[in-house]
């Protein structure tokens, strides 16, 4: 008994010690596309961390107004991560709170309507290897049509 209890916990000690541990503080990429009323608004991507908020404004030169404002909040939660999103536009304004896994895209309703303010939304760990191959695809359409 002394003997199976001893290998159950080195085996529970070797579990935990192999197994990367989640900081509260990872690096995250955002891909957001924003509509009104099925018109495309805006195509964010930005770099954030989980645990900090994120702000990013669109503004014209000389412009009263902006475009858009966008806070994120995320943060990580036991299955993935969690986020807070608000969006105003000059004539709009919504928010959410989602959770998503890395990768996962997510179709949001921010509006009081069906179809007046839609979010996709794609959150990804940086330096995971499907954001490098997210990289290594954008590279691969900016270089130009290739022949095999």
């Amino acid at each position: 008994m002394n003997r199976r209890l001893a290998i159950a916990g080195a085996l529970l000690a070797w579990g935990c010690a192999s197994r990367t541990p989640r900081t509260e503080e990872e690096k995250l990429y955002f891909s957001l596309e924003v509509r009104r009323q099925g018109h495309l608004v805006a195509k964010p991507k930005l770099l954030g961390e989980s645990g900090k908020i994120a702000r990013i404004e669109r503004r014209q030169p000389g412009a009263a107004l902006a475009d858009y404002q966008l806070l994120l909040v995320p943060r990580i939660s036991a299955g993935g991560y969690h986020l807070r999103l608000e969006l105003c536009l000059p004539d709009a304004h919504g928010e959410a709170e989602v959770d998503l896994l890395h990768g996962q895209v997510r179709q949001l309703e921010l509006g009081p309507k069906a179809g007046e303010l839609q979010v996709s939304l794609m959150l990804m760990k940086v330096d995971s290897p499907e954001f490098r191959l997210l990289l290594d695809l954008g590279e691969r359409e900016t270089d130009g049509p290739r022949s095999i």
